[in-house]
């Protein structure tokens, strides 16, 4: 009897903030993904209230948002220090234990999202005092600028980085399952890998929401 061998997987580099909506229905169509192809994700954080706060100071930004983003602050703190406190494989299960919540569970305003979900990954409640200081905001910053120094700052999140290239996307209404999450995968090597590809971008109609099923 031979054992058949795991074929090497190839790490995917993903910039996430946990707020974001739309980064949330693309990271489930890399976890899927992961199940016919042979890639792994690589989570890592980027701040959506750094890039629109810090680096775009702020221009453009309605009153609502900005107050958005200034909440935007807390969750991607608590997955930082999570990182320090457990190092960067922790951020898998941390991300998806808040975006459930956040998203599927639509719990936006609920304070014990955090709490809730540093339990079920596993790692200590008090990290959630993360959330309202600055301590780990360089290590949010280095990870962000890690991503955006190469695709730039008029996008957002998600970022990945597929064949050597980072890009912006793909945004998905909903995430794609089985041989079709391959398919797209497919499509976007072989755009990653074109020498001298930039854009590829339709206009989104903003009545279209994402949706978490």
């Amino acid at each position: 009897m031979t054992i058949k061998e795991e074929p090497d997987r190839d790490e995917v580099p993903f910039w996430f903030d946990p707020l974001c909506p739309w980064a949330w229905v693309t990271s489930r169509w890399l976890l899927e993904v992961e199940q016919v192809r042979p890639v792994c994700a690589d989570w890592r954080i980027m701040s959506l209230a750094y890039l629109n706060l810090v680096q775009r100071e702020g221009q453009g930004l309605s009153e609502a948002y900005r107050d958005l983003m200034t909440k935007a602050w807390g969750s991607v703190r608590v997955c930082a220090a999570a990182a320090e406190h457990g190092g960067r494989g922790v951020l898998g299960p941390l991300y998806t234990a808040i975006g459930i919540r956040l998203h599927n569970q639509g719990r936006r305003d609920d304070p014990t999202v955090i709490t809730e979900a540093l339990t079920e990954a596993g790692l200590p409640d008090s990290l959630a005092a993360a959330a309202t200081s600055t301590e780990f905001d360089q290590l949010i910053k280095d990870s962000h600028d890690e991503a955006f120094n190469e695709v730039g700052h008029d996008v957002g999140t998600p970022v990945l980085r597929i064949a050597g290239t980072a890009l912006f996307g793909p945004v998905l209404r909903q995430a794609p399952r089985g041989e079709a999450a391959g398919r797209l995968w497919d499509g976007l090597v072989m755009v990653a890998g074109t020498d001298g590809f930039f854009e590829l971008k339709r206009s989104r109609d903003r009545t279209v929401k994402p949706s978490f099923q």
